[in-house]
């Protein structure tokens, strides 16, 4: 059975320095795909806009500057407030949004607590998968047979 963590949120969307505008976001980590968090931004068009990246970038940025390209992320603090902040950058354009730091924080231990850092390929089974995808079945069996013997003639014959 696998694990999912939700937090529902409100993310500022900095336009300039001096103006930002509210934007309805949820986060969400899945067991499932343990080294992935995901960002559902609810924009107010019929398909939100999801994000996904490393789960240890944003652990990491909650305490320094991290990430490079397309998600970076840093803590600050604005008008006295611990923020996170988070430029996201693709093709269609880039953001910058910033997020109060304690409800992320506390998702995050969530997170942490469901899937402990280090464990995220246990939750994989990737040994019973590589199992699973190695096994022979019988319709293998011909692909596996000597192909420089022919039928069940002794190599004496």
């Amino acid at each position: 059975m696998h694990t999912v963590v939700e937090r529902e949120l409100e993310l500022n969307l900095v336009l300039s320095p001096e103006r930002s505008i509210a934007v309805p976001a949820k986060l969400i980590y899945r067991s499932d795909d343990p080294f992935a968090v995901h960002i559902t931004f609810h924009l107010g068009s019929d398909s939100p806009v999801n994000w996904t990246f490393a789960r240890e970038l944003l652990v990491e940025g909650v305490f320094r500057p991290c990430g490079y390209g397309d998600v970076r992320i840093w803590p600050t603090k604005i008008d006295g407030q611990s923020v996170i902040c988070m430029a996201l950058s693709s093709p269609d354009g880039n953001a910058l949004l910033e997020a109060s730091a304690t409800p992320v924080a506390e998702w995050l231990e969530h997170t942490l607590r469901a899937v402990p850092p280090g464990t995220e390929g246990d939750e994989l089974s990737l040994d019973d998968g590589l199992a699973d995808l190695l096994a022979t079945t019988s319709r293998d069996e011909p692909w596996l047979r000597d192909p420089w013997r022919q039928g069940d003639e002794s190599p004496e014959a």
